[in-house]
This record gives structure tokens, sequence and C-alpha cells, in this order.
């Protein structure tokens, strides 16, 4: 039929736009924030890349859910706002009639949204943890960069080293401090290189160099030089905690813990956010040609925003055991699907939202 080629033909040339201004903003900000890591030394720099990739396949699920609800309501907006669907109207295709064709648009739509939040998403945060856990075991010479003060998480120690080769081989006037019980030792060398035991431990050989031993506060203090002295190249104990966002979906449902269904709960509920939005939008698009079409796009950015905050209080909620995990799985969604209802019966008796009577109790109110 020629409403629906028109209507899907349309869709899917505003969704191809909404997604791609969507996919802009979450690399532009991701890429912000992964860089600010790397510069902080939380990330190496050659992750990067590899970082926002994975970041942007955790999102997808959400940007779709978004891209899905704004693009049926940019275009049911922009008919009403033209005149078209007055047109449609007055050639006997009603409301409801919309549902059909929105829905067909829609369910590649839904599918993926399935995969990447099931798949996509433990995948992407399992990836993104192993990267982190893989920099963290990094030894101490590693971290360093030239003209910077690094400290140690291995050992209680600062380091500091002018210049260093591309190799990380040699280093030259090194500067190293290190606290234990209550005394400090001070290190300075011209300059050093690393040595790697057969027994497979790292060294940092020092040469030409002082080292100051003494108890701060106290007048007697050890002053030592060497031409050669070792410090042990320590790696950093990595300690991960358990977290659900990178569970697989089938071993959230094995071990039905109250973290693991909250997750799932989150996870379930993006496809039935998708769903009820895009039902949701082919009543809200509805307005009058002579007004500004404002209004539904501020109603469109709160209600998403709402609905994807209360999913998020429904996890917590079901984390901390206070609702049960069938009744958080499927009640806020029953209650949105109702709302749904309920706007799609003002709409077909032709009633609208909100008449000049409410706004003016309102206006006496306020």
């Amino acid at each position: 039929m020629i409403f629906e080629r028109s209507l899907q033909r349309e869709l899917a040339y505003t969704a191809g736009a909404v997604f791609m201004v969507l996919l802009t903003l979450v690399l532009t900000t991701m890429m912000i924030r992964i860089v600010g890591f790397a510069a902080s030394g939380e990330i190496d720099p050659r992750d990067v890349l590899v970082l926002i990739g994975l970041t942007v396949i955790g999102y997808l699920a959400i940007m779709l859910v978004a891209t899905l609800f704004v693009s049926i309501l940019f275009v049911l907006t922009r008919w009403y706002k033209d005149s078209e669907m007055v047109v449609w109207h007055a050639s006997g295709v009603s409301l409801t009639r919309l549902i059909k064709p929105i829905a067909v648009f829609s369910t590649p739509i839904v599918i993926l949204i399935m995969f990447f939040v099931f798949v996509g998403w433990p995948w992407s945060n399992q990836q993104s943890k192993l990267i982190r856990a893989r920099f963290q075991q990094r030894d101490e010479v590693s971290m360093l960069a030239p003209g910077q003060f690094r400290e140690s998480p291995a050992s209680h120690r600062v380091f500091f080293i002018e210049k260093m080769s591309p190799d990380q081989g040699h280093v030259e006037n090194v500067f190293v401090t290190s606290t234990e019980n209550g005394k400090v030792s001070v290190i300075v060398s011209k300059n050093g290189h690393t040595e790697t035991q057969k027994n497979g431990d790292r060294f940092v050989v020092l040469e030409n160099g002082r080292r100051y031993d003494g108890e701060p506060g106290h007048p007697d203090f050890r002053i030592m030089e060497f031409e050669r002295y070792g410090v042990k190249i320590q790696s950093q104990p990595v300690v991960s905690a358990p977290t659900t966002t990178g569970t697989p979906t089938l071993d959230l449902l094995r071990n039905p813990t109250n973290d693991n269904l909250a997750e799932f709960a989150w996870r379930a509920g993006l496809p039935l956010i998708a769903i009820n939005l895009m039902l949701l939008a082919i009543p809200l698009a509805h307005q009058n040609p002579r007004r500004s079409r404002t209004i539904n796009l501020v109603m469109a950015v709160l209600i998403y925003l709402t609905y994807s905050n209360l999913l998020n209080v429904v996890q917590s909620w079901i984390e901390q055991g206070r609702l049960s995990f069938g009744v958080g799985i499927i009640g806020l969604h029953v209650i949105v699907a109702a709302i749904v209802g309920f706007l799609f019966w003002l709409r077909v008796r032709n009633r609208p939202l909100f008449t000049r009577a409410t706004f003016q109790r309102a206006s006496r109110g306020a």
C-alpha cells in the first residue's frame, strides 16, 4: 500500500539521520572521557581506539532505543504539521492503522536491540575489563614517563626520570624515594638500565649515584655513594571485583542472585522499552498543525528519561531485595503499556491530553 511504503521509507531515512547524530555524540563523549583516562595513566594510550569501539558497541542498544522513538515521533509530527495526516485520515486511514507499518519497520531494530543488550553489552564490558586488567599488571618501569613523577601501586615508591630510551632499556637522571617503617630512602642517579635475571626477576640497575636513608625530623641521616645499585621491579597485583555488567546473559540466569537478576531485568527491559516507546510515539505525535511541535519533543525527552531512570530504579530495588524479580521485570512495562493504551483511546476518540480548563486550573493553582 502507498501509505505503508511512504511511511516506512521516511522512517528509514529519519532513523538513519538520528542514529548518525547519536553516534557522533556518543563517540565524542567517549573519546573525551577515555583520552582523559589515558592522560591520567589509568589506561594504555595504545588501547584508546579499542576501548572507544568497545564502549560504542556496549551503548548501541541504548542508542537504537532512542533512535526508534525519536524517528517515529519526528516523522509523524511532521505529517501532522504539514497536514499530511489529515489527508490520510480523510482517506480512511485510522490511527491504529499506523501500528502495522511502524511495527514492520521497528522489528529489525528491536531484534538488533536484543542482540546488542544480551550479547554485545556483556561482551564489550568483559573485553574492556580485560584490557584494563592487562594494563594494571604492567611493571613499574612500564608505568614511568619522562619528566613526570609516578607513584608505584605495588610498593611505597615514587619515581622520577628525566630521560628514557624508546625501548625503556636506559634511563637518565633518576630519582627514587620510598617509605618503609617510618624511614625515608632517597636514591638519585645519573643513569641506569634494566636487567632480567635467570629466574625472571627484573631490576633497574642505577649507576653513579647516592642513597640517603633516615627518619624525618631526625638529623642522623646516612649517605652512601654507589657505582651500581639494583632496584627490583614489582608488578602491580590486580584485585578484580566481580561485576554483573560483563557476565554473559545465560550465566545470570544460571546463578540467580539478586545482583544477577537485577542485571537481567535491566537487559530485558530495553527491548520492552523500545516496544512501548514505539507505540507511545503514535498518539504522542498528534498535534494541531497551527501550533508549535516543540511541546511534543519536550514531552518525548522527558518521557524517555523518566522511563529509563525508572528502569534503573527497578534494577536497584531488585539488587536490594526490595522488589521481587517477577514484579520488577514486567511491572513497570505493564504500567507504561496501560498508559499507551489509554492515550490511544483518547486519540481515537479525538480527545486532547490536556484541555484548556486543565491549564487554567494549573495557572490559578500556581
